[in-house]
């Protein structure tokens, strides 16, 4: 494996320069300003690695060991990383140098570093740790990044949709993901305990036991519950109850081949004035499927993301990355099984408190109100 120095006026111009040369598999190990006596070269100076046998030309080269053959599924693995890694330190770069504010000469300030170790760990997306990186100013601090991501994170834990006669929620999402229970919590939390009247309808007659599941539930609360076979009885049932303070809509968890039998589901929730649509996702689930699970119920056109079993991780950097990528806010946590004890409104401390810990200057507000 080689390293080899190019010289552009932009950080792109020369990784383009690297891989027409080296092949479209080498990548971006360091950059900086170009040094004054070598500025007719370019602004920029960008370090690229690739293997040796795809290295042609001349230019300014630094020999490096040689890379062990992958002939294991560690060394596989081990091959793996090392790409991500340098996929990573380019887009920081990239990042960095279309700020404008000079930070693409700090790739190595021990500040930046540990800060950007703190949002690995969490496992926030990086493009976003690599955006927010860039719009900080100088110098560094890890509560300047606190207080930055702080203000990017969004919620509302207002139910039901602003001016509707009723407030009618529904929760949909994956199976396993704890609707069922996050919904009796909402009916307890603010319809029961707020005495305000309240109906429970349910759509889910996939799920074994589903009905009686819920039947119990609202027997022992002492409020309606329906159980409706089609979407048409579904939208009766809501005209019907126009004038109900609250209306709680649980769905079947759906796999993506089931997606299709939904979709006059799909389209009656989202297309009826004032349903407030959240959807549900375990705050274990790796970033990946969350991708895919909120790609899978857009169709559900969720307006709010309400995360579950929070007691189950201690990673939350993929829920929070989540609710920025989809520009959608997060509405309520939910940690264990109580109800309606385990069921928490989102807001901005405590959800940054679970990405980096808390801070040390003040208590989670969540960790005060489960303790």
């Amino acid at each position: 494996m080689r390293l080899k120095s190019f010289f552009a006026d932009t950080i792109e111009e020369a990784i383009a320069q690297a891989r027409q040369e080296m092949g479209p598999d080498a990548m971006l190990v360091n950059s900086k300003p170009t040094s004054a006596e070598g500025r007719h070269l370019g602004a920029y100076e960008v370090v690229i690695c690739a293997e040796k046998t795809n290295l042609a030309g001349s230019g300014s080269e630094i020999a490096a060991p040689a890379a062990p053959r992958p002939d294991s599924p560690s060394m596989n693995k081990l091959s793996r990383d090392v790409s991500e890694l340098r996929r990573q330190m380019e887009r920081l770069a990239l990042a960095l140098a279309r700020s404008g504010t000079g930070l693409a000469s700090r790739a190595s300030d021990a500040e930046q570093a540990r800060i950007l170790s703190s949002f690995a760990d969490a496992e926030l997306d990086l493009h976003l740790a690599y955006e927010m990186i860039g719009r900080l100013g100088t110098p560094l601090s890890a509560s300047a990044a606190r207080n930055e991501l702080l203000r990017m994170v969004r919620v509302n834990t207002e139910l039901g949709a602003p001016g509707a006669p009723g407030r009618i929620v529904a929760v949909v999402g994956p199976p396993g993901a704890g609707k069922t229970s996050a919904l009796v919590k909402l009916a307890v939390q603010y319809g029961i305990t707020a005495r305000r009247p309240s109906l429970i309808l349910s759509v889910d007659t996939y799920r074994i036991a589903a009905s009686e599941e819920l039947r119990s539930y609202a027997a022992i609360l002492g409020i309606g519950c329906q159980i409706l076979d089609t979407t048409a009885a579904l939208a009766q049932s809501l005209e019907d109850h126009q004038g109900q303070n609250f209306v709680f809509i649980d769905t079947p968890g759906l796999c993506r081949s089931e997606m299709d039998a939904y979709q006059d589901l799909a389209q009656c929730l989202a297309s009826y004035p004032g349903v407030d649509t959240h959807l549900v996702l375990p705050a274990p689930m790796r970033a990946a499927d969350l991708n895919r699970v909120a790609a899978q119920y857009a169709v559900f056109q969720p307006k709010k993301l309400l995360f579950t079993r929070l007691d189950e991780t201690e990673t939350f950097g993929p829920m929070l990355s989540q609710s920025l990528k989809m520009d959608i806010p997060i509405s309520f946590l939910s940690r264990g099984q109580r109800i309606p004890e385990d069921l928490q409104p989102a807001d901005p401390e405590t959800i940054v408190d679970l990405v980096l810990g808390p801070d040390t200057s003040r208590e989670s507000q969540f960790d005060k109100a489960v303790a």
